[in-house]
């Protein structure tokens, strides 16, 4: 299995070629920097999405340590940034997972239609349960043709039981009946799936607030937490997303996708700095292992080093 650094390498390696073409173009020669270096390294920056303002406070930093003397190469330009999105990622560190210490966990996960929601769902099963934890899944979206199956054929690959209904029935009630079942069984974890919504689309928003009324009914105290999955490929879209969103629901953590079909790794810093969300998982690839807790270090590393 290859290791977690490994993986984040991996998953962030298009974003980190791109930009690293991009500085090598912009200081090789020698030549002295000028207005115009900094113009192309802000470019370069900014099409990682960090966002103009992180970009910003990046070059210039950059400039001053130039000017006095301290950095000279494109290492050097990569480790300053790698320095400065560390900083930046930390403040507040990541807040721990609410947990239920009495009875099954709910996790109510939430996001856009092709966001990846259902497959990181999987994923989060089959996290779990190599920690040993018993799972029990929700098949709440009951919108699409597919998506009690989807869910259901998970299930099955990763050993977990999927509490279901039919398609087009109450996704309140699917999560009222998958809570309800955790709590007899004394299950570990429960994780509800949620169909696809538009974040401009307020009966669809108002819907998660009664699926969440539903399973308080079921589990006082639940859902313990409420995560966003965010299709990173989609760049500042990804940020709108996030704080429409929070908005309207409460959330506690977002899971960012796709993260290494992108060269917009960039995203997870800007999502931190506007919103405040912990970011709770990354996907960094296909496989199982491929989603991982989010880890500040070995993310600025990947990225920078």
């Amino acid at each position: 299995m290859k290791s977690i650094f490994r993986i984040f390498q991996h998953g962030l390696q298009r974003t980190k070629t791109g930009l690293l073409r991009r500085l090598q173009a912009i200081f090789a020669g020698g030549t002295p920097w000028n207005a115009e270096t900094y113009e192309h390294l802000e470019s370069a920056l900014v099409s990682t999405d960090l966002g103009v303002d992180i970009s910003t406070r990046l070059v210039a930093d950059i400039r001053s340590r130039y000017e006095r003397g301290l950095i000279a190469t494109t290492a050097d330009v990569l480790n300053v940034a790698r320095e400065t999105v560390l900083e930046l990622l930390r403040p507040g560190e990541q807040t721990p997972l609410r947990t239920n210490p009495t009875g099954p966990t709910v996790i109510l996960v939430a996001g856009v239609n092709g966001s990846g929601k259902t497959t990181t769902i999987a994923k989060l099963a089959h996290a779990f349960r190599q920690e040993g934890k018993s799972v029990v899944l929700a098949a709440g979206d009951t919108y699409r043709a597919a998506g009690i199956e989807q869910l259901q054929i998970w299930g099955e690959r990763v050993g977990c039981p999927v509490v279901a209904g039919r398609q087009g029935g109450d996704a309140a009630a699917v999560a009222y009946d998958a809570v309800s079942s955790a709590v007899s069984r004394k299950t570990d974890i429960v994780i509800i799936d949620t169909a696809g919504r538009q974040h401009n689309r307020r009966g669809l928003m108002e819907e998660l607030a009664k699926i969440g009324r539903s399973i308080e009914k079921a589990l006082p105290g639940a859902p313990h937490e409420v995560w966003l999955t965010v299709d990173a490929s989609t760049g500042t879209n990804a940020l709108v997303q996030a704080r429409e969103f929070g908005r309207l629901f409460t959330l506690t953590g977002l899971i960012l996708t796709k993260l290494d079909g992108t060269g917009k790794g960039g995203v997870v810093v800007a999502i931190r700095q506007e919103l405040g969300y912990p970011v709770r998982f990354v996907g960094l690839g296909e496989a199982m292992e491929d989603l991982q807790p989010f880890d500040p270090e070995m993310f600025a590393r990947a990225l920078f080093e």
